[in-house]
Order: C-alpha cells, then sequence, then structure tokens
C-alpha cells in the first residue's frame, strides 16, 4: 500500500467522522439541510421560477400577492417571487469562490508566520493588526469605490480582506504545534519550510482552517449582501436579496410584501 493511497483513507475516513458528529445533533442536521437547500435553490431556481426575473409589467407595480404572483410584484412590476429565488445566486456563487481562497492565502501566511517566527513574525502580524482594528465595511468600499463594482472586483476584494483574520488563526493554530517533537524532527533532517507546512504542519491545523472557513463564508455572505443593500454589490437587474430589501424599502409602509 503506497503512502499516498493511506493518507486517501485517512482524509476519507476523516470526513466521514467529521459528517457522523455533524448529523450525530439536531443543530448540526438542521444547519447542514439549510445549508444543502440554499445550493440546491440557487442551482435549480432558473428552471423553476415561474417568471423572467428581469420581466417588467407597469400594470402589476407593487401588487399584492396573488395566486398568479404568490409574493406580488416590486416597483417596477416584476415577480417578487422569481427574484427572490434567483436572488442567493450571484452571492453563492461570489462567496463561494472568495471562501477557499481566503483560508488558501490567509492560512498559508498564517502558517508560514508561525514557522519562521522571530522580528519578521511580530512585524508582519502587527501590520495584521492594523488591517484589524480597521472597520471592514470601510476598508471594502475604499477598493470597490475606486475599481468599481462586478464579481471581477468582488471576488478579490472580499478574498483579501476576509483572508487577513485567517492569518491571526493560523498563526496561533501553528505555535500550539511548532514545539511538536516531528516538527523539530523535520527540521533536523533538512526539510525545506514548504515540506514542514506541507508534511507537518498543514495536516494539524488543517481542522482549524475548516471551521475558520465555514464562519468566513457565513460572514462574507452578510457582507456580500451588506454592500448589495447599499448600492455596491451586483448592478441591477440582476437579482439579490440585499438590494431587493434596499429598493423595496421605501415602498415599505403601504407595500411591506417586497421587503
Amino acid at each position: 500500500m503506497t503512502v499516498s493511497s493511506t493518507s486517501h483513507k485517512q482524509e476519507h475516513g476523516r470526513f466521514i467522522t467529521v459528517m457522523k458528529d455533524i448529523l450525530a445533533r439536531p443543530s448540526g442536521r438542521i444547519g447542514l439541510s439549510l445549508v444543502l437547500f440554499h445550493i440546491l435553490l440557487a442551482l435549480l431556481s432558473p428552471s423553476i421560477v415561474p417568471y423572467d426575473f428581469k420581466l417588467q409589467n407597469s400594470s402589476l407595480m407593487l401588487s399584492p400577492p396573488s395566486s398568479e404572483h404568490w409574493l406580488g410584484a416590486d416597483h417596477l412590476g416584476r415577480d417578487i417571487l422569481s427574484r427572490t429565488l434567483m436572488g442567493g445566486r450571484e452571492a453563492l456563487l461570489v462567496t463561494g469562490i472568495a471562501t477557499p481562497l481566503a483560508v488558501i492565502w490567509g492560512g498559508f501566511i498564517g502558517i508560514l508566520f508561525g514557522l519562521v517566527g522571530g522580528r519578521v513574525d511580530e512585524v508582519l502580524m502587527r501590520i495584521v493588526d492594523a488591517f484589524l482594528s480597521l472597520p471592514w465595511i470601510l476598508k471594502m468600499l475604499v477598493l470597490i469605490v475606486t475599481f468599481g463594482t462586478g464579481i471581477g472586483v468582488l471576488i478579490p476584494t472580499l478574498t483579501f480582506f476576509y483572508g487577513i483574520p485567517v492569518i491571526r488563526v493560523a498563526r496561533a493554530a501553528t505555535h500550539d504545534i511548532i514545539a511538536r517533537d516531528f516538527v523539530w524532527a523535520a527540521k533536523a533532517r533538512g526539510h525545506s519550510r514548504i515540506s514542514i507546512i506541507w508534511r507537518e504542519l498543514l495536516p494539524n491545523v488543517l481542522d482549524t482552517l475548516m471551521v475558520e472557513g465555514a464562519m468566513r463564508w457565513s460572514w462574507m455572505l452578510l457582507a456580500f449582501s451588506s454592500l448589495s443593500f447599499l448600492g455596491f454589490g451586483v448592478s441591477p437587474p440582476t437579482p439579490d436579496w440585499g438590494l431587493m430589501i434596499s429598493d423595496a424599502r421605501g415602498f415599505m409602509s403601504f407595500a411591506p410584501w417586497g421587503v
């Protein structure tokens, strides 16, 4: 049996163990069901929406829920149900790409800082602290206002700023491992830093990074919807829940079904 096949079986066994732990708790089953529901809804929504989300009808402007339009129509006469079903696609697409990228680059830098240590580690971590001290919305708005909106700007912006907190988490997890005997043995054998990170440190901090990635994904979804609500996310007429709430809040007093 080769080393690669053994490693693959260990990773498969770890995944099975994690899934069993999740499904053993009611909160885990509910949370996993909600995540799978939203992913399936985002994938299947183009084929199940009753109307085109861009279709406008002036005679239906702010019309209440009816048998034809179950959630009513917005201020442009567009079907709210269709736009609600389609509203999560852009958010899941952007955050689904940005979250793994943020965890990968932030985790690698954090592990590297923890391995190198010394003055370089201290200086770079003070830079990380300076970034973390600034409000997240201010940092992202500066780049978005400078470079514009759209997926091409939102993905790298979210990837960069949400990868910075991962650096601190990965570095702290690495410090718990760095003093163990197998790491010192790898250094004594003359392994390179990349080899030590890949073979010794990453397998021991991977669980921490996976938990951090799940948390970053939820926060990134909230940030994406917040940016859309403020008008710095996706551009109309692309449906997005944050943008839809922003458009409908002005009519909430007499057409609350839009919110």
